[in-house]
């Protein structure tokens, strides 16, 4: 694969919760137009790490820098605002309301910085931003549900209806946590199949994942979090074939 520029760096970066540390100078380089995955046992840090990209975390130690930005200056929603959108590992929808005004108040709120109450009471307005809705909402199968309450889906379709509210803020960066969890497999596959033609867009992904076929489905690199530190990175091949990994997190298996 040929070297792509670098969209987001993490540069030795820590975190220390009292006497754990759930980050031990942590070094990623995510190239631009790639799915890199993040893989490792629970408690790994994993989601510490996303954590600390999007701001909800300040690092003790060490910064992540966006497109030439150092993120750990910013807050959140400001983070956002520089084109970086996170999919939570438990979905935060809003479930008193339909599928659609769910994926558009995400794209409202980018484009006017936050929530306003005229964001709400204008959904209807938003003609063109409905129109898009409803695209993104085929996309990941759920259109025929789209004026149902949030509140009625599955564990597995709320997990596509955050990944739709993550899509519709058009990110040049999305970071995934655990994007397959609590999918049948026929959802998951379709899912993996989503994220395909997002990656043929040119989207960049930081994916974290324990399903395996979903990480070497879709990964061009994978980084390897163990007690806080990555010890190993490198394509599917490289990982999979690597000792200290099937030790750590693959259990062996080939």
């Amino acid at each position: 694969m040929s070297q792509n520029n670098i969209v987001l760096s993490v540069a030795d970066v820590s975190k220390r919760f009292g006497g754990l540390n759930a980050l031990s100078d942590v070094d990623l380089q995510i190239e631009e137009g790639t799915v890199h995955a993040i893989i490792g046992p629970n408690g790994a840090g994993k989601s510490t790490l996303l954590n600390v990209c999007v701001g909800r975390i300040k690092p003790d130690e060490g910064h992540v820098i966006f497109d030439g930005e150092i993120l750990d200056r910013h807050k959140p929603h400001e983070i956002n605002q520089l084109g970086v959108a996170r999919v939570f590992q438990t979905p935060e929808i809003f479930p008193d309301l339909s599928l659609l005004h769910n994926v558009m108040l995400p794209a409202l709120a980018k484009r006017d910085g936050a929530f306003k109450f005229n964001a709400w009471v204008g959904l209807e307005r938003e003609n063109a931003l409905r129109q898009e809705a409803e695209h993104i909402l085929e996309d990941v199968n759920l259109y025929d549900e789209r004026m149902q309450e949030a509140a009625s889906l599955s564990r597995g379709n709320k997990r596509r209806l955050e990944l739709a509210m993550g899509l519709i803020q058009k990110p040049r960066l999305l970071l995934l946590d655990e994007p397959t969890a609590g999918m049948a497999r026929h959802d998951t596959n379709r899912t993996i199949d989503l994220l395909k033609k997002l990656k043929a867009r040119g989207m960049t992904k930081v994916i974290i994942e324990h399903d395996m076929h979903v990480v070497f489905s879709l990964a061009d690199k994978i980084s390897v979090l163990a007690q806080g530190q990555i010890i190993a990175e490198g394509t599917p091949q490289e990982v999979r074939g690597n000792p200290k990994v099937q030790e750590a997190y693959l259990g062996g298996a080939h």
